[in-house]
């Protein structure tokens, strides 16, 4: 089945978690889209292909103000705009909401809720000055739903849908687009470690008896930032197959 197609010729995009996962599925799919994208993890991306070799990458912990302030700005000084944010970066400490310990917890929100918040937060400021800008964030069915061993992913995602819709009331009269994707399970190397058990338990909930790969999170993004989603805002698009049917 052919990919579903997007033009972001001279536009720049900002994509966090960037280095594996669906993160780096988006940062090629935003380039090989004619987009000028800088990537943005913790960490470098391993085993670099021909795909990432149009993406800037940036080595960010989000969890420093000044260091995402920082990235905005020369992300900004460089290219001389931001059209689009990805907020991505995500990380997980699971275990039984009785077995989380402070650091399992603060872990997982300042990176995942607080990272977005930051990122959003700095790009707010060109995007506003420009009177145009899209932003999705990618939460999860999770933040929805919640999930056993997962209190803090779970609170974590649910604090980006509600950032995510506020942001959109907050920005829309400047021209700003703020949407989510909640994705349910996905085949990446982090879900490929998970027991079988489990993989065959969300497989099970789908209603396509299937999952899929960040390649269908990726066509959701794409449209939620192009043009085709230009009167659509503040809304959670559930990708997950059913999962929550």
């Amino acid at each position: 089945m052919a990919r579903t197609s997007f033009d972001f010729s001279g536009e720049v995009a900002v994509v966090t978690g960037a280095a594996a996962g669906i993160g780096r599925e988006l940062a090629q799919r935003l380039s090989a889209a004619g987009a000028r994208v800088h990537g943005v993890d913790v960490d470098s991306p391993i085993d670099t292909t021909d795909a990432d070799a149009a993406v800037t990458w940036h080595q960010v912990d989000l969890r420093d103000s000044a260091a995402v302030d920082s990235l905005v700005a020369t992300v900004f000084d460089t290219e001389g705009r931001i059209d689009h944010l990805v907020n991505n970066a995500g990380v997980t400490r699971d275990r039984a909401l009785w077995k989380l310990s402070d650091e399992d917890w603060n872990t997982v929100l300042d990176v995942n809720l607080s990272g977005a918040f930051r990122m959003l937060r700095a790009c707010a400021g060109p995007m506003r000055a420009a009177g145009r800008g899209n932003v999705v964030q990618v939460a999860s069915i999770n933040g929805l739903r919640g999930k056993f061993g997962q209190s803090n992913y779970s609170a974590s995602k649910a604090g980006v849908i509600a950032l995510t819709r506020t942001a959109a009331r907050e920005l829309g009269p400047k021209g700003i687009r703020v949407n989510a994707v909640a994705p349910g399970m996905i085949e990446t190397a982090m879900t490929a470690d998970l027991p079988e058990a489990i993989r065959e338990k969300a497989t099970a909930e789908t209603c396509l008896a299937r999952l899929a790969g960040p390649d269908v999170i990726a066509d959701a993004v794409l449209f939620l930032l192009s043009d085709a989603a230009r009167h659509v805002t503040g809304t959670v698009l559930p990708v997950d197959g059913g999962q929550l049917v």
